[in-house]
This record gives C-alpha cells, structure tokens and sequence, in this order.
C-alpha cells in the first residue's frame, strides 16, 4: 500500500528521522521551545518570547510536527500517518497529500492558538497536522450514504458536520483530562487539523483527477 503512496512515505521518514534523532541526541526539551508552536508568540503576549533567539514563529506549524515528546509519541503519529495518507492520497494524489498536510499543519496551530491564545506552552507533534489528512480519510471512506440533507444542508455537509462534531467531542475530552499531566494532549490541535481534511478532501479529489 505504501509503496502506491510516495509522498506519504517521504513525509513519514522526514518525521521519523528528525524524531529519532532529537531523542537519542536527548535534544526534545531543546528542540521544543526552539521549533515548537507557542501560541503565546504569534499574539506577542509574551514580549520576551518575540526577543528570544527561537524560529520564526510562522515556521513553527511545521516544524513543530518534527518535535515528539517520546517514541511512543512518534510511532502513534506514524502509524495513524501512514494508515490513512496512504489510502488518502491514492485519493487525492501526492501533491493534494502534501498540500493538506501542510495545511492542517497551519490549522493545527491556529486551532491551539484560539484555545489557548496566551499559552507559553510549546505544541509539538505531528498529530494535529497527521489528524488533517484523518479527516480527509474519513470524509472519503466513511459510510457518507448514510447521511441525509437537513434542510439548506446537503449530505456532504450533514456528513461534514457529523464528523467534524464526534471528532471535536472526543478530542477536546482527551485535552481536558490530560491537562496537567506529563504528557498533555493539544486537543484543539488535533480539532483545527481535522477541520482543514474535512473541508479540503473533496476539493482536492477534484482537483487531482482534473488535473491527472
């Protein structure tokens, strides 16, 4: 499956490289701070953060999805990556994998940003933009027939809503429970990720096999 699946590959060996090596080289803490997504940085409520010697804070969705707190975090992250972009993308191609990856990466933080506008705390992983191309996956392998037009709403945007709502339930739950924990969940990360595949899985089938 994989090998039909090019661009996921070489986004889940990107990740799992630079995972790999950050841990064994004991360079998380580092590289947290340093290339993780501080909500607090992109409103500047934190002027001392916007002095510091870090990434430019616009990279940091992106780079932020290199950073995994431990292994167990990293193969999570690979295996539901590598699960549902293979099958997305034979869907949407390499190129609408790419782009939504990198899309939800960007949704992923803006979700985190509007939950936690001031927090200081770096976001990491790559689940928030690995849940985008969930989303897409979902959107394009759920029973979507099962849906049925509410009023204005079409089937596609019932089924839309439907997702996007158990999706958010579930996940904003998990951050709670694990909100001061050792290993704290960025749920509403993993909620603006998801939203992104949601809202783009279809327009980028189209736009694949138009261009196929």
């Amino acid at each position: 499956m994989l090998s039909r699946a090019p661009a996921t590959v070489v986004i889940a060996a990107v990740t799992a490289l630079v995972g790999v090596l950050l841990l064994l080289g004991d360079m998380v803490g580092y590289a947290a701070v340093y290339a993780g997504f501080i909500p607090a940085r992109l409103g500047n409520t934190l002027p001392l953060l916007a002095d510091a010697d870090l990434m430019p804070v616009w990279l940091t969705p992106f780079t932020a999805a290199l950073v995994h707190a431990s292994f167990l975090h990293l193969g999570f992250n690979l295996v539901m990556l590598g699960y549902t972009g293979a099958a997305a993308e034979r869907a949407i191609g390499a190129r609408g994998i790419v782009v939504l990856y990198l899309l939800s990466a960007i949704g992923a933080a803006l979700g985190q940003y509007l939950f936690e506008p001031v927090s200081a705390v770096p976001m990491i992983g790559a689940s928030g933009a690995a849940s985008g191309i969930i989303g897409a996956y979902s959107m394009l392998y759920s029973r979507g027939g099962r849906a049925r037009p509410i009023g204005p709403l079409s089937r596609d945007a019932v089924q839309m809503l439907w997702l996007i709502v158990a999706w958010s339930a579930i996940n904003l739950l998990v951050g709670f429970v694990t909100a001061g924990t050792s290993m704290p969940i960025a749920g509403a990360a993993h909620v603006g990720g998801f939203i992104v595949g949601v809202v783009l899985a279809r327009p980028l089938v189209r736009w694949h096999w138009r261009s196929a």
